[in-house]
This record gives structure tokens, C-alpha cells and sequence, in this order.
């Protein structure tokens, strides 16, 4: 890259101009870059030849030394003009340059006669058309108007007001129209003033409002309103859309006139005159829409670029102006063609250019254009090409696989193979922009590669470059080859049973059956081998009814979905009647009347359940409260037996028990013991309130004679007190005969503190 000054682009370009008919004309352009430079114009996209009427000057402008509308044989030195400067590197196109003749028409509105009352208001008007604008100036009597006087305005439009007026500004006036074709007068129109000012009220009357106007930023707008009455209205200006009009650059003329200077494309809208009687809310109003025009300016230009071959360059160019500019693209100075690699996205303001070769290398220019001029801006593209780099790949072939998968393969370079390090494969929908486009890298020791996740019945498009470490190759040619069509998926199938001899088949639609005409419908006894069917069903049908079947065997269901690539895998489902037999064979069918009269008993039944129920609870509770008392009866009963031996003491239980450390007693007086444990167990299990007196007594002494069945004392110990431990019994001697039997030692502690 050389830098900016390397770029061929346009320092002066040619401008509209208005020509005078016979005098010479300057089209200027001048243009920098690298030379050689050769510089040619064009007018109308026609080349210009050099001839004695139009040729180009050393510094690369045109001069046409006769302009001429018409001439003799029916040419025009009228239309638009181009330059076009062209170097090593590529072309470029200036702007166009519109040029008319100078030209000015006759009168088509003349100043009338007015006789108006002393005090009113007089307005004369003429409008001429001619290139330039013509300048309106009015003459009083054979003489300028003197524009000092406050009470006379002259618009540029040729309209003269005079407001206030008095005798002496009685006359006979005319306007006078000049641009550099010519120089023309009106017709004269005499004014009168009449009489004296009037007293008589007269309500606010707009003689003329504003007009509709289309201008171009930078120019002047003058907004006419004027307005009668009596007394004199009040002049106000508003815009429709509530905004304020500002104060910059705006001024009233006359008495109610609005100008605004340097008009800027905000000034855009209508504007809304408004004629009020002092101090009232007596208005009327006129109104008038203003449009302002920008001629197209870049915001954003492209910028040349440099980029390897089979990479995508992508210039972006963005305009603006009112109204919006169109956007055209231009190679080498001709229009561009888009095509499979070249495309343009959002309203042309961005070029992308896929897949680039030495052959796109060139010039780009965005000319951007409306309604109020237009403008261009360059862009040069440098396709960066290395030696020694592969040729394109050989032999690309594609074969279907499946209706997703297709295999790509293909032979290596015939040149320059040694550095290669991998292969790239390009893959798109053949109808899709190249945009679009994916690719998958690819060993340089492979030379086939499966594609996989494709679109069924659809159409690909591959081609394969090699890459080395400097660069890529050119692209191999393309192939194109659609994959398979695919058939429907697997039907959801459900089945169920209506009666003894017949199911229903039912199935779900759904979007993963994908594009199918309808369905298959298979069913068999299941030891036979042949299908009853198929039975076609339609592909809006989801239910089927089998009948005639036998319920002592067991059915097998097939259903598939099938369209013009074929059947697809069917569901299979078994079915049994035997169980609904069995059911209608157990279960008869019900009679409805007998079922109701049932179910009636039923509910009868159930109430009387309820209250035997509630009853035997009753009779439960009572029964225990007896049951309890009758208990404390029995147990009073079991202590008096208890207290009197009532078997003979050798057929006594043999088992010790230690009470809260007391000693061993004789034979003799474990009755006693195991009376008082019986009756100690009882107290636990049937406690009572024992007596201060038997509080006091304590517990029997060990050695104390048996105490009268009345007088036997029963003592109470706290539970944190009380422990039964239950000891082997010791070998009891025998006793000697006639003697009485010998007492144990006393113990001399506790066998077990509890």
C-alpha cells in the first residue's frame, strides 16, 4: 500500500452550471494518484472526441468555447457531463455535472389595476420562469421603487406590498425581470387610492396566504402572508407540529411576511399563519408547507483494502440526505453485476465481495444521488497473490449417501504440493447466498470427507482449496448433488379394545413424520404369517376400527407411514380379547333398575352399619369401667388368699428373692415373701393410699411370727427405692429330723442398690 496519495481519486470534480447561449464554458477536474493517469469526459455516458467546438485541456478540463441549446443538425451542448481518470490500479468516475442554458421566458403573470381605500393594504405580482431565477425589481412610474419606505415590500418572488397607503402612492407600476440570458418588463397596472380611512369594523380577512415551497439547504424561504381589517389585525407565524420556528436566521418582512435564511432540513413543515383582531380571539388562518432537500453526503466512505486470494473484502458506504439517496456501485467506472460471489446488503450501502481472485481486483466507487445533487466516493481493492502457491484440486466428485449424509472426495494438486498442510471443503445449499456458506477443514493426508447433517432431498454445492502456510489455492470446480429423499418416521400407535371382536387403532399426527401421503395399517393372528392388508388411510386419518375378530387368540397391529421415497419403519402393538370375554362372561351386563334398587338398599344398609357401630362402642366403654372395678374385687379377694398357706410348703416355688438387701429367709418363710411380693405387686399395679399407721409400722421384722390373716401390714416404698432382683436358689439342706428348720444369716449389705 502506497499511502492515501497512491489512491486515484478526484481533487476538483465538474459542477452544475447554467451556460450562456454563445459564450465559452470551463468543466474543471482534476485528479491524483500514481501515474500514468489518462483523464477522459463523457456526456450523456457518451465518450467525448476532441473537435474544435469541445476538447480537454492539459490540466485534465473541458472547454467548450460555443455553448449552443440547439444546433444546427439537432444537438445540444445541454446535459450531464462526466470525467473519468484511469491509472494501473483502475478507473474512476466523477460526479455528474448537470448543465442547462441560460434561458429566461416570457411574462406569465402580469401586475393588475387595484383601487384601494385610503389606509388599506395594495399587492401587485409577477412571475416570470427562466435559468438562473430571474431578479424582479418594480418600477413607479418609470422609476425604482424606493425600498426604503418601511410601507413597501418586495418578496423575491415578484410580489410588492404596500400597506398603510396614502394618495401619493397612487402611480402606475411594473416589474422588471433580469438573469444573465436576458432582460424583460411587465405590462403596467395602475393603483387608485380612494377616499379617506374608514371607521367601519371589518373582520380579519388573509388576502394571501403562504404558498407551498421546495427548496435545497442554504437557500432562502419567504413565507407570504398579508392580511386586512379593521382595525389592523395581528400577524403571527406557528408551525402545525407544535415546534418552535427559533429566532436564528429568521426575520418578519412587512408586516407580516416570514423569511428564513440558510435553510437547514429541520426547517422542514408546515407553517401556519394567523391573522388576529387585537384583543379578541377573532383569528383567521392560512398555512403552507415547506420542504427542504439535502443533496447526498457521505457519512461513512470505503476504504481501500488489501486481501489474500479466496478471502472475502467487504466495503461499506453510507449516505445521507433528503431525500434519502440511492445508492450505485461501479467497477472500473462501469456498473457493478452482482452474482453468486458479489453481493450487496442493506440498501446497498454494504459490498461484499466472497471468495476473492486477481480478477476482482479493481476500483470500487459508491455513488450516492437524489433529487438534490449527488457525490461519489473510491475504494481500491488489492487481491494479495503469493508464488509458488498450489494449484486448485482435482477431481471433486460427490456421491449421496443418504438423505443427510453425502461423501465429497478428491485428488491432490497437479503443482506445488509439498507445502500444502490441509484441505478447506466449501459447502452450501445450492439455492442459498453464497453468504451462507460453511466450511470444514480437512487433514492434508485425507482426500475425502463424509458430510453428514444435511437436509433431505436438497441440493449442495462443494469445492476444496488447498491452504499452505503462505496462502490458499484457487478454488477446485464446483459440484453439485442433492441428497436423498427420506423416508417418514414411526408412527406413536395405540390400541384399544372396543368389544369381543373389535379394536380401535389410534395414532398421533406429528412433525417429526416429516412430508408423508398417508399411512399403512397391517394386522395378523399372531401365529399365522400372513397380514391382513395393507389398509391406505389417508394422512389426515388418526383412527382406524378392526372387526371381526376372533377373542380367543392374539392379534398383532403393524402400523407405517409411507411417502414417495417409501415406507417407513413401522410400530407394532399386540392386543388379547380373551380378558374382555372373561370380563362380559364374570361380570354380566347390569340392570340399571336393579343396580339403583341396590344401591339404594346399600346406602340403607350402610346408616344401620353406622348405628350398631356407635352402639357396640358404646357398650365397650361401659364394659371396661366395669370391667376395671370388678378387678380391684378380685384382687382383694386374691390378698386374703394369700395371706393363709394353702399348700403344703414342700411343693412351694424354690426360686430367692432379695428385697432392698434383706436376708435370706428359711424355707418356712419364703410363703411369706412370696405373699408379700404378690401383694407388693399388686400395690404397684392397683396403688392405694396407705395409712399413717402403716407408714409407722414399717416393714415386718424377718423373724417375727406370721401375723393374723386381719393384721397383716402391707408397706409401700418410693420406685427410686425399690429393686427385685431374682437369684439362683441355693441347695436347701435338709432339715434334721424333728428339729425346726435352720434360719439363714442375715446379709450384710444390700445384694443390689438400685
Amino acid at each position: 500500500d502506497f499511502g492515501r496519495s497512491s489512491e486515484l481519486a478526484f481533487v476538483v470534480e465538474p459542477s452544475d452550471d447554467i451556460a450562456v447561449q454563445e459564450q465559452p464554458l470551463i468543466l474543471y477536474c482534476q485528479v491524483e494518484g500514481i501515474q500514468p493517469i489518462t483523464i477522459t469526459w463523457r456526456k450523456n455516458g457518451v465518450m467525448i472526441v476532441d473537435s474544435d467546438n469541445a476538447f480537454m485541456l492539459a490540466n485534465g478540463s473541458l472547454y467548450v468555447s460555443r455553448f449552443q441549446r440547439v444546433r444546427g443538425d439537432g444537438s445540444s451542448d445541454e446535459g450531464e457531463y462526466d470525467c473519468m481518470a484511469q491509472n494501473h490500479y483502475g478507473l474512476v468516475v466523477s460526479r455528474k455535472a448537470k448543465i442547462q442554458a441560460a434561458t429566461m421566458s416570457d411574462f406569465h403573470i402580469h401586475p393588475q389595476n387595484a383601487v384601494v381605500e385610503e389606509g388599506g393594504v395594495a399587492r401587485f405580482q409577477c412571475q416570470i420562469h427562466g435559468l438562473p431565477e430571474p431578479v424582479i425589481l418594480w418600477h413607479k412610474n418609470s422609476m425604482p421603487v424606493n425600498t426604503d419606505n418601511e410601507r413597501y415590500t418586495l418578496l423575491p418572488k415578484g410580489v410588492l406590498q404596500i400597506t398603510g397607503l396614502r394618495a401619493e402612492d397612487s402611480g402606475i407600476f411594473h416589474c422588471v425581470a433580469t438573469n444573465i440570458a436576458n432582460v424583460k418588463f411587465s405590462r403596467e397596472a395602475r393603483l387608485t387610492v380612494s377616499g379617506s380611512h374608514s371607521t367601519v369594523y371589518k373582520d380579519p380577512t388573509i388576502l394571501v396566504g403562504p404558498e407551498n415551497l421546495t427548496l435545497t439547504v442554504h437557500q432562502t424561504a419567504v413565507l407570504e402572508c398579508i392580511a386586512t381589517g379593521n382595525p389592523r389585525p395581528i400577524v403571527s407565524w406557528s408551525r402545525l407540529d407544535g415546534r418552535p420556528i427559533g429566532v436564528e436566521g429568521i426575520q418578519v418582512l412587512g408586516t407580516g411576511n416570514l423569511m428564513i435564511s440558510d435553510l437547514t432540513v429541520q426547517h422542514s413543515g408546515i407553517y401556519v399563519c394567523a391573522a388576529n383582531k387585537p384583543g379578541t380571539r377573532v383569528r383567521r388562518t392560512a398555512q403552507g408547507s415547506l420542504v427542504v432537500q439535502a443533496p447526498a453526503e457521505f457519512v461513512q466512505h470505503p476504504q481501500s483494502i488489501s486481501r489474500p486470494v479466496g478471502t472475502t473484502a467487504i466495503f461499506t458506504c453510507v449516505a445521507q440526505g433528503e431525500p434519502p439517496p440511492q445508492i450505485t456501485w461501479l467497477r472500473n467506472g462501469q456498473i457493478l453485476e452482482t452474482s453468486d460471489h458479489i453481493k450487496l446488503k442493506n440498501n446497498n450501502s454494504t459490498l461484499s465481495i466472497y471468495g476473492i481472485n486477481q480478477t476482482d481486483e479493481a476500483i470500487y466507487q459508491c455513488l450516492a444521488e437524489n433529487s438534490a445533487g449527488s457525490t461519489q466516493a473510491s475504494a481500491r481493492l488489492t487481491v494479495l497473490w503469493a508464488d509458488g502457491l498450489p494449484s486448485p484440486p482435482q477431481g471433486v466428485r460427490a456421491e449421496t449417501v443418504s438423505a443427510t449424509t453425502i461423501q465429497v472426495s478428491w485428488e491432490k494438486p497437479l503443482q506445488n504440493t509439498k507445502e500444502i498442510i490441509g484441505y478447506v471443503l466449501h459447502i452450501r445449499k445450492a439455492a442459498d447466498p453464497v453468504e451462507m456458506e460453511y466450511q470444514e477443514a480437512v487433514s492434508k493426508s485425507t482426500f475425502q470427507q463424509l458430510v453428514t447433517d444435511l437436509e433431505p432431498s436438497t441440493s449442495y454445492s462443494f469445492y476444496i482449496k488447498a491452504y499452505t502456510s503462505r496462502g490458499a489455492s484457487k478454488a477446485s470446480e464446483v459440484t453439485v448433488v442433492s441428497t436423498l429423499g427420506e423416508v417418514p418416521a414411526m408412527p406413536s400407535l395405540f390400541i384399544k379394545v372396543i368389544n369381543s371382536t373389535a379394536v380401535q387403532a389410534t395414532w398421533e399426527p406429528s412433525i417429526k413424520l416429516g412430508q408423508h401421503e398417508g399411512f399403512k395399517l397391517y394386522y395378523r393372528k399372531v401365529h399365522l404369517s400372513q397380514y391382513t392388508g395393507p389398509v391406505l388411510l389417508a394422512s389426515n386419518v388418526t383412527a382406524y376400527n378392526i372387526t371381526h375378530l376372533d377373542a380367543s387368540v392374539v392379534y398383532e397391529v403393524k402400523l407405517l407411514a409411507y411417502n414417495q421415497h417409501g415406507d417407513g419403519d413401522s410400530t407394532v402393538r399386540f392386543v388379547s380379547l380373551r380378558e374382555t370375554v372373561e370380563r362380559t362372561v364374570l361380570n354380566p351386563p347390569c340392570d340399571c333398575m336393579k343396580d339403583e334398587q341396590n344401591n339404594k338398599t346399600s346406602t340403607t344398609g350402610i346408616i344401620i352399619g353406622i348405628h350398631i357401630g356407635v352402639t357396640c362402642i358404646i357398650f365397650c366403654i361401659l364394659f371396661l369401667m366395669f370391667g376395671y372395678r370388678g378387678r380391684l374385687l378380685m384382687c382383694k379377694n386374691v390378698q386374703e388368699q394369700l395371706s393363709t398357706p394353702q399348700i403344703p410348703r414342700s411343693q412351694r416355688n424354690t426360686a430367692g428373692l432379695v428385697l432392698n438387701g434383706a436376708a435370706r429367709r428359711d424355707r418356712d418363710d419364703r410363703d411369706l415373701n412370696e405373699k408379700q411380693l404378690d401383694m407388693n405387686e399388686l400395690e404397684r399395679l392397683f396403688p392405694a393410699s396407705p395409712t399413717q399407721e402403716q407408714q409407722d409400722k414399717g416393714i415386718m421384722s424377718a423373724h417375727g411370727p406370721p401375723a393374723p390373716h386381719d393384721d397383716t401390714q402391707i408397706s409401700t416404698l418410693p420406685l427410686d427405692e425399690f429393686s427385685i432382683i431374682e437369684e439362683q436358689p441355693d441347695p436347701l439342706p435338709n432339715p434334721p429330723r424333728g428339729g425346726s428348720p435352720v434360719a439363714p444369716a442375715p446379709a450384710h449389705g444390700p445384694a443390689n442398690e438400685g
